[in-house]
């Protein structure tokens, strides 16, 4: 089974991290890694794309989406 990180899993780490990230802050984000935004709102994008980057917010997304399917 595919995983997929959504928006509901950004505001989650931006509310789990130690820096919140608005709107416009994952917007942001979004356009400093290449992630296409509208399909991330969307749709959500593969576990594997967020897994690639260096990234502290990319891997608070990740824990949060696997932990949703590990239980």
């Amino acid at each position: 089974m595919a995983i997929l990180v959504t928006m509901r899993h950004a505001r989650a780490a931006s509310l789990s991290g130690q820096k919140a990230l608005c709107a416009p802050g994952v917007r942001a984000w979004c356009q400093h890694h290449g992630i296409d935004l509208h399909q991330f709102v969307e749709q959500g994008l593969p576990i594997d794309v967020f897994e690639q980057l260096d990234d502290a917010f990319a891997r608070r997304m990740v824990a949060i989406a696997r932990a949703e399917v590990t239980g």
